[in-house]
């Protein structure tokens, strides 16, 4: 037996210091707990941790290092009726983790801490062979001279992508290195990134990620990654270089590339539930630890949870040490691992107080003190599947939001049946929402899609979702497509509806891209990715969800050259398209402003901003909610964009017209009044995407095909 001292409380977790390794979990209910190692051949030695301090158990072990395997089994009541569920016969994950090798075995053993028979009783079954293991790491990474890009919010282009699926069928990617973090990092991926225009890829959960039990029996796995076991690990699937330490040096690795090349990396997080699921749900971790105090649970009923995720339970952030987890985690990303920001799953269920949403919440007042997480990008789906969980709009300085408001005011609009009002402030950065609050346009993540959810072809393709494949009888997803389809169900052999269709493609694309706020696109949709008609293919690892790279890569030259795109058919011409946007939004400060857009005339006389009607007329009051006056043209005043240089002078810029016509038909333009400009480049259409630029005079007309959007520059 290997000499054991009593250790240090704090830090958390298991900590190597080149000699040894100090190991520390809290637990408040427990009456004892037992660190378990296991060698090469899983043979367990279970070791006494008989320090304890402030509810941490803790013990320091010399000659314990790196790549050590490792769980604990806790030891207290089984009494599910007061909340307490230890089970010694189950191993245990550290919440703490840095590492976890493997993933449940199912067909192994029993997982679950209650008996089959009588959920009141306890199962007896040790569950060691079908468990992950916990493992010790190195921490030490040369990161060289990494430097984080710092992109100010308003110059920032999202990219919400799959680390696997991103590359896992990219033919520019070495084999082996392909869906991985590594390959991520290869300079194939790289290279789509920079050329499509993008400076921060979104991550969907990289956190450490088990599947559940039922997706297993289906021979189906959890794809989008949001059932979290290990907050401080990256997830061991997607490592090409090992799973027992390695894949912490081979995400190091990514983000330092990614960050070598401008491209910042925010993760999407999920510390809303664990894997763990309801109280029927295996015990991996937190339940056997100290189930009454990780999770919400039923004040009239403790052997039930108060679930405001939908996944079966909530982690309680009320409790300090709980939310000690979830900011130590996220620090220990920043520092450890050096990534930019954050988007927070279910944000809502993060800030509830005993019940309701509380504006207040310690959780929020941590984050805004904190002098690292502070300094980041912070980003919040904002709602739960609690009372009063949507929450858009609601959340405070330093945050930014996923803006549904704005994906269906923009659907609506191309698709016909939408207000002219809600697009215009929509376009304009949402002021009506984010304003009251202090904020400006770049609190608006602005998006038209997402992973959940139609891909943007499958938009304008299908009328209904189509996700048998699934195995859920196609009832999971919303049935619910706002987009228009040209009237046909499915792809077409006519060319002139698949046309009509990449035109909605670029109009959905335009819109997102040259509106204020933060834009997000999604992986593939640059291409005319299809996942068939599934819009909710959360569970499907497969070609249903991995990005089709066709014959070789896009973009400037992986194997294809400039110009080629991913995919044949629907996303022809797509990808340049969307590096034009992408440039002209970054050459441009005027589509990317800090301040609201407000009509206000500025030092020139001009507006910032002067919305009109095909007749070259301002709109009336009353033309806003018209549902005759859809057709509209917007004037944007570049000369003072409200964007300061780095050298703190304004940057002056072209001013634009934007004109857009929803309508079938073709509309006729009177082009403004002379003093907002004589001469106009047209210098974008999305019914002409691949059209030469041409001049036209003030004063004259300009006829602007149906269901079309054109920007004109202004060049005398």
């Amino acid at each position: 037996m290997r000499a054991v001292l009593p250790g240090q409380p704090l830090p958390v977790g298991a900590t190597w210091d080149g000699l040894g390794t100090n190991f520390s979990l809290f637990s408040e209910h427990a009456t004892a707990v037992e660190l378990c190692l296991f060698d090469g051949g899983d043979v367990e030695t279970r070791v006494s941790l008989t320090a304890r301090t402030a509810h941490q158990w803790h013990a320091y072990l010399p000659g314990i290092g790196p790549g050590q395997r490792y769980g604990f089994r806790v030891r207290g009541p089984w009494d599910p009726d007061r909340g307490h569920r230890f089970n010694t016969a189950k191993l245990l994950l550290d919440p703490y983790a840095r590492a976890i090798d493997g993933r449940v075995r199912w067909a192994a053993a029993r997982v679950y801490g209650h008996a089959l028979a009588d959920e009141a009783d306890a199962d007896h079954d040790d569950d060691a062979v079908a468990m992950p293991k916990c493992v010790v790491v190195d921490p030490s990474f040369d990161w060289e001279f990494d430097a984080r890009p710092r992109t100010p919010w308003n110059e920032t282009v999202l990219y919400e992508l799959h680390v696997k699926g991103f590359t896992r069928l990219h033919p520019g990617v070495r084999q082996d290195l392909r869906g991985t973090y590594a390959g991520l990092a290869s300079d194939a991926a790289i290279k789509h990134l920079r050329s499509l225009g993008v400076t921060a890829v979104e991550l969907l959960p990289v956190q450490h990620i088990s599947d559940e039990h039922f997706l297993h029996d289906r021979g189906l796995v959890n794809y989008w990654g949001y059932s979290t076991i290990g907050f401080f690990a990256p997830h061991a699937g997607y490592a090409a270089t090992g799973t027992r330490g390695e894949q912490v040096r081979e995400f190091k690795g990514m983000v330092k590339a990614l960050h070598r090349a401008g491209i910042e990396v925010i993760l999407d997080v999920v510390y809303n539930h664990t894997a763990e699921g309801g109280p029927l749900g295996p015990t991996l971790s937190f339940r056997g630890i100290d189930n009454a105090s990780y999770y919400r649970l039923d004040a009239g009923d403790p052997a039930r949870y108060v679930d405001f995720s939908g996944c079966g339970n909530t982690l309680d952030i009320r409790r300090p040490a709980v939310l000690r987890l979830v900011l130590d985690s996220l620090r220990h990303w920043v520092e450890e691992y050096h990534v930019d920001g954050f988007r927070f799953d279910l944000a809502p269920a993060l800030v509830r107080g005993d019940f309701d949403v509380d504006p207040r919440a310690p959780f929020l007042a941590a984050i805004h003190q904190d002098p690292v997480l502070s300094r980041v990008k912070l980003i919040a789906e904002p709602w739960d599947l609690g009372p009063g969980g949507y929450q858009v709009g609601r959340f405070p300085l330093l945050w930014s939001e996923w803006n549904d408001v704005y994906r269906d005011a923009m659907r609506d609009f191309w698709a016909g049946h939408g207000g002219l009002a809600a697009f215009a402030n929509a376009f304009s950065g949402s002021s009506a929402l984010f304003a009251p609050g202090g904020r400006g346009p770049s609190a608006s993540i602005n998006f038209v899609t997402a992973h959940d959810g139609f891909t943007l072809a499958d938009l304008v393709t299908y009328e209904h979702k189509r996700n048998a494949a699934n195995l859920e009888d196609n009832h999971d997803g919303t049935d619910v497509n706002r987009s228009w389809n040209c009237g046909f169900e499915g792809p077409s052999s006519d060319p002139a509806v698949e046309a009509l269709r990449a035109r909605q493609q670029r109009n959905l694309l335009a819109s997102l891209v040259l509106s204020q706020g933060v834009p997000m696109l999604v992986a593939g949709d640059e291409s005319g990715r299809t996942q068939g008609g599934n819009n909710n293919a959360w569970c499907q690892d497969n070609e249903v969800s991995w990005l089709e790279w066709g014959g070789g890569g896009v973009g400037e030259g992986v194997d294809a050259g400039p110009g080629a795109d991913a995919c044949p058919g629907l996303g022809v011409g797509l990808f340049d398209f969307t590096r034009r946007l992408t440039s002209l939004r970054r050459d441009h400060a005027v589509f990317r402003r800090t301040t609201f857009l407000d009509g206000h005339g500025r030092e020139e006389g001009l507006p910032d901003a002067w919305w009109f009607r095909p007749d070259g007329h301002a709109l009336r009051p009353d033309d806003w909610h018209d549902p005759e006056v859809r057709a509209v043209g917007l004037f944007l005043h570049g000369e003072q964009t409200g964007v300061v240089t780095a050298l703190g002078e304004p940057e002056l810029d072209d001013s634009f017209l934007l004109i857009v016509n929803p309508h079938a038909e073709e509309v006729r333009f009177e082009l403004p009044k002379s003093h907002l400009g004589r001469q106009w480049a047209v210098e974008l259409s999305t019914a002409e995407p691949a059209g030469e630029l041409h001049a036209v005079a003030a004063a004259g007309t300009l006829d602007v095909e149906g269901r079309s959007l054109v920007v004109l520059r202004r060049i005398g």
